[in-house]
């Protein structure tokens, strides 16, 4: 056994079906008395209905969250927050809605009780990603971590195929990156790949039945093993890469990680042995990055950054700002090589 070190996350977790009826006793462990609840506009009246549940506990709703966090909206939420005097907030919905409690919390110090609907994971890390200017950036800090994470699986049942399919791939890239992370340890090492194995058998069945609770139970387990380990290790080029495509052409999150992850996984095959075996384990295929692919299309997600609307005259300026100032990276960060995967992500080809 190689030597290691692995630092617990202090969350409380509360896991199962119809926890949601508990989250005005976790905002009152809290010691908190003034919640404000989040969600993005599609969501609205979900949020409303949560604060009805909130009853005196609620201080009212920002129904105002968006994709990667612009700072121009956490502004308008912080204005909120200030006139309605909050002492915490509750984060009903994915990663957008995680995102901002996140951001949220980083100016403020406010406590966070996150309600996840989606399979994003951001809600199990201390990681939080804030776009401005067109520009995309994150920040590692205990300050944005969610104190309290309710998965209510009977959430997750109205979440549409194609959404259940790309959020379930965005979470399995987080744990793909862990396992080759520079500090990746075996307790990480053997949730990623149970979380791996758990969203790769719930996600055909839920494509195929969205209804089926068993695998929705699996998939969102599998989101949240896959988020702490994002959260107990580093990121690498997936994240690198996704973030500036998000950041700077605003992609779609959880349908660029779904493109973008079988490429990523195939620059860094040579250089990552063992975590590729892993991974290969956990899809039940002989190699990781087709197998991958192929775990996409059969949920019929999108397989190319063309289908996102990515501008093929921006493949670039992309390889230019991933290239720059790149995350730590098992394989060196080549801007030619990079090149050429994003080439590849843009075509949907399979790798190898």
């Amino acid at each position: 056994m190689q030597p290691f070190t692995y630092e617990s996350l202090p969350q409380r977790v509360v896991f199962g079906w119809g926890t949601l009826d508990r989250v005005a006793e976790d905002v009152e462990r809290l010691g908190c008395r003034r919640a404000l609840v989040l969600s993005t506009p599609e969501q609205r009246e979900a949020a409303e209905a949560l604060a009805v549940r909130l009853g005196p506990l609620a201080a009212g709703t920002f129904p105002g969250a968006v994709m990667h966090t612009p700072v121009e909206v956490t502004e308008r939420a912080m204005q909120v927050v200030r006139d309605l005097g909050a002492d915490c907030t509750v984060a009903l919905g994915g990663g957008s809605t995680t995102g901002l409690g996140k951001a949220i919390a980083l100016r403020t110090d406010l406590p966070q009780v996150a309600i996840p609907t989606t399979y994003a994971g951001s809600e199990a890390t201390p990681i939080l990603g804030e776009t401005e200017g067109g520009k995309k950036t994150t920040r590692r800090t205990m300050k944005v971590l969610p104190e309290v994470i309710l998965y209510d699986v009977a959430l997750t049942l109205t979440l549409p195929p194609a959404l259940t399919a790309t959020s379930g791939m965005n979470a399995i890239a987080h744990a793909v990156e862990a396992l080759y992370a520079r500090d990746g340890n075996p307790i990480t090492a053997a949730m990623a790949e149970q979380g791996i194995a758990a969203l790769a058998r719930a996600l055909p069945r839920l494509v195929a039945d969205p209804s089926d609770r068993d695998a929705r139970s699996d998939a969102l387990f599998g989101a949240w093993a896959c988020g702490v380990c994002l959260g107990t290790v580093g990121m690498a080029l997936h994240h690198k890469l996704c973030h500036t495509l998000g950041g700077t052409f605003d992609l779609p999150h959880a349908q660029t990680h779904t493109v973008v992850l079988p490429h990523a996984t195939a620059y860094n095959e040579a250089a990552a042995p063992e975590a590729m075996r892993a991974v290969a384990r956990a899809l039940g295929v002989d190699r990781a990055p087709a197998g991958l692919h192929d775990l996409a299309r059969s949920l019929g997600a999108p397989l190319s950054l063309r289908e996102l609307g990515m501008p093929q005259d921006g493949l670039d300026r992309a390889a230019d700002l991933a290239a720059a100032n790149p995350y730590w990276n098992p394989r060196p960060v080549e801007r030619a090589a990079i090149r050429d995967l994003l080439g590849a992500a843009w075509e949907g080809h399979r790798p190898g």
